[in-house]
């Protein structure tokens, strides 16, 4: 009964130091979930501030590829004046001329280039002349089309489309390193709570080994307990603060890492009170997991994104190792010798007055096209390592997406084991408290027991520790995290 009666006081006693520890270590800062510390860290963390710049870089890309099919236009003028001295009976001359021109060439998406140029001469002599000063004035149309090499929309829109699959990977890109950024904030975050309940526990371990060694010191003073069991509590208790103070050192770099995730230059704000969540989320399986990596996980598709780019640098390469043909044709209109203004002369030009045209033909084919058919090679090879590179990678998922289930699996259930083996060591503490009061045991079994709860606890909070971290590990493979908190990218 008298044994009975000690269990039951050691009992009280550690629920009410369990509440004594608990409100003394609440801070009295707000709470700090682990949804508003990854909105957080998406606003402040110094990757994702660099990564957004990413897509607007890709973009931009695209404007410059479609500038290469926008019009081009070029105006130049001159003015010139030219002498010659008397050489005898050949009088001196003197001629002012005045050259303007203004073109306006576009290439189109199919391969052609077009251009539409006009000119204007004006020419001013000092001898007699019938015309002076003269104006003359023309109008020229070109066409050119590739037949062969360059020819056709596909080849030449590649560039266009290569930018915009670029855009695709960049927005990928920042994407995965966003869910990135919610994987270490969640394991940065749970490492806080970790580090904070393991405090708590080594001060309930300091309590009770300080509990400890007043008990012996009464002891000693009646004559039950000796100076070794005294000096064994006294060291009892010395480890216990060694383990409070490790701890506290531990929960400063827990909160200064977390920190440097949701925040820039804050590491001295407090972090409020941060909790490992309650509720377990659904018992993933293999097969929606896989399938979710499969779809989701933009490092995946952007590695077949990067597949049909290189695919179309392999048909630009084909397309480029035919023979250069392409097929030219211009038409002129010119302005009469006698036009006597600027306005005559474009006037005569516009009339078509005079007119010339022609059509032509032009091949260009290097010896052999060695080079050519060397770069359509290295293009297939590329495509080819990057195939096998996607089903390296779409295993590679399959192996980690396994081992990450079964991780999963392993730590749900080591949380129950270790919640049965602290319940026990619980008990066996209590017992070995009230058989030490009883005077059938010494101090030195006490602080065994009271490691070995000590060691349970961290333990039963490692594994739920391990359990989260187990299933952030998981939605990072499937590329859910964005689904999960509720969070867009747009």
């Amino acid at each position: 009964m008298n044994l009975r009666r000690l269990a039951l006081a050691s009992t009280a006693l550690l629920v009410s130091a369990l509440g004594l520890a608990a409100q003394t270590a609440a801070p009295a800062s707000d709470s700090l979930t682990v949804d508003a510390a990854i909105k957080r860290a998406l606003q402040r963390n110094f990757t994702l501030e660099a990564g957004r710049l990413s897509p607007q870089i890709a973009k931009d890309q695209i404007d410059i590829a479609q500038s290469a099919y926008l019009p081009n236009f070029s105006f130049s003028t001159s003015r010139g004046i030219s002498r010659t001295t008397q050489d005898g009976t050949t009088p001196g001359t003197k001629v002012k001329t005045g050259d303007t021109r203004l073109s306006v060439s576009e290439v189109f998406q199919t391969g052609t280039t077009a251009s539409v140029s006009t000119k204007l001469d004006r020419t001013e002599t000092s001898y007699l002349s019938a015309v002076n000063p003269a104006y003359n004035a023309d109008l020229t149309v070109s066409l050119r089309q590739p037949l062969l090499a360059g020819a056709g929309l596909e080849v030449n829109r590649a560039t266009i489309k290569r930018a915009q699959i670029g855009l695709e990977r960049a927005n990928l890109g920042y994407e995965a390193d966003v869910l990135d950024i919610i994987q270490r904030t969640e394991n940065a975050y749970y490492a806080l709570a970790y580090a904070r309940e393991q405090r708590e526990v080594f001060k309930f371990s300091l309590a009770l080994a300080e509990r400890l060694l007043d008990e012996a010191k009464t002891r000693r003073q009646t004559g039950v307990a000796t100076d070794l069991d005294v000096l064994q509590a006294d060291v009892g208790v010395a480890n216990a603060r060694r383990s409070v103070l490790l701890a506290e050192q531990n929960v400063k770099d827990s909160e200064e890492a977390l920190l440097a995730l949701i925040g820039q230059f804050e590491l001295d704000s407090a972090v409020g009170t941060v909790a490992l969540p309650s509720a377990t989320p659904e018992m993933p399986t293999f097969a929606s997991s896989y399938n979710a990596a499969k779809l989701h996980q933009p490092d995946y598709i952007a590695a077949k994104l990067l597949l049909d780019q290189l695919q179309l640098d392999a048909r630009v390469a084909k397309s480029n190792r035919l023979p250069d043909v392409s097929v030219g044709g211009a038409v002129g209109f010119n302005s009469y010798p006698s036009a006597t203004s600027y306005s005559s002369a474009v006037s005569s030009a516009l009339d078509r007055d005079s007119n010339s045209w022609q059509v032509d033909l032009t091949v260009n084919v290097p010896w052999g096209q060695k080079a050519d058919r060397a770069r359509y090679r290295q293009a297939l090879a590329t495509v080819n390592q990057q195939e096998i590179s996607v089903r390296s990678l779409e295993q590679s998922i399959e192996v980690q997406v396994r081992a990450a289930v079964r991780a999963v699996e392993t730590n749900t259930e080591t949380v129950k084991i270790s919640a049965q083996a602290r319940a026990l060591s619980e008990k066996q503490y209590e017992l070995e408290q009230a058989r030490f009061s009883a005077g059938l045991s010494t101090s030195r079994r006490v602080l065994e027991a009271q490691n070995d709860l000590e060691s349970a606890k961290v333990a039963e909070l490692q594994s739920k520790v391990a359990l989260r971290n187990s299933y952030t590990a998981l939605y990072r493979l499937e590329g859910s995290a964005l689904q999960r908190y509720g969070l867009s990218l747009q």
